[in-house]
């Protein structure tokens, strides 16, 4: 049974040191907050950041938009008192970083439910070294709990000695490897952030690229890219009227009692189908958004 398609265009980061715009995050049309405990937080402020993160998600307000906690590591000296307090703290989510192995999560996991942690509360990882591309494949299957993967490129490319070139060629075989793992175990995986917020045009081609690669969305860093990744990342009117008119011709074919039909000279088969629905899933998803 196939999950419920849920927008996750624009996943924009947020420094949970940063009262002002945990309050901001709450008016602002991402998909998705991480609401961050880790390296947008100097480690003098952790303690107080994860207390600011707390309050800010249990005053609320913030909607639809999916929330999740980025906690620091278990190796860290705040690692283990983050995911206690994430357990319960009311987020869709909590994203670990650095994951390279099953064991991770399964440590992770452990904490979580032993801080009392629902049963529903999802756990991305974050893969961002050689090794963890290396080893997604046992990442992705170790728990039934996982929900998405997060690409970790500026990180990846410092680990490769790699340049950060516009087409990310360097990258592209951990990308693939990732992309691979997400959808053979039927998990969302969101694009690594575009540091260079004068690079409008730069940007602009990251997004395309990853969504021709697979992804369901990019990860942020500031709110002037949240537009252009929901634009990137969302079906055209014209790619759903075209998914519809699919649907429309494969069902009519059904009920003739024929096995093919042809939509504009094209051969459509049940695969083009099932992308065509999830198209227009997915962008009858992003209009209850009001987005």
């Amino acid at each position: 049974m196939s999950l419920p398609v849920r927008p996750r265009r624009s996943v924009l980061y947020m420094p949970g040191a940063n009262a002002r715009a945990l309050d901001k995050a709450r008016t602002l049309p991402a998909d998705g907050l991480i609401l961050d405990l880790e390296d947008a937080v100097a480690p003098d402020a952790k303690p107080a950041a994860r207390d600011q993160v707390l309050a800010a998600l249990a005053a609320g307000g913030y909607g639809a938009r999916e929330t999740i906690i980025r906690v620091n590591g278990l190796a860290t000296p705040w690692g283990h008192a983050d995911l206690t307090a994430a357990a319960t703290a009311g987020a869709d989510a909590v994203l670990i970083p650095k994951v390279e192995s099953a064991d991770a999560v399964r440590q992770a996991l452990a904490v979580l439910d032993g801080a009392g942690a629902p049963a529903d509360l999802s756990l991305w990882c974050m893969l961002e070294t050689p090794r963890a591309m290396l080893r997604v494949e046992e990442i992705a299957g170790a728990s039934p709990r996982i929900g998405c993967l997060v690409l970790g490129t500026s990180d990846l490319a410092k680990e490769l000695h790699a340049a950060h070139t516009p087409l990310r060629l360097p990258m592209l075989t951990g990308l693939g490897l990732c992309l691979l793992a997400a959808r053979a175990y039927g998990l969302a995986i969101l694009d690594g952030v575009h540091l260079d917020l004068q690079d409008e045009a730069g940007f602009a081609t990251a997004c395309q690229q990853g969504r021709e690669l697979g992804f369901d969305g990019k990860t942020l860093i500031h709110p002037k890219q949240i537009e252009p990744a929901n634009q990137a990342f969302a079906p055209t009117a014209a790619e759903v009227d075209q998914a519809r008119k699919i649907i429309a011709a494969h069902e009519a074919a059904r009920r003739a009692g024929q096995g093919v039909v042809v939509v504009d000279g094209r051969l459509i088969e049940n695969l083009h189908v099932a992308e065509a629905e999830r198209q227009v899933q997915l962008a009858e998803a992003i209009a209850a958004l009001g987005a």
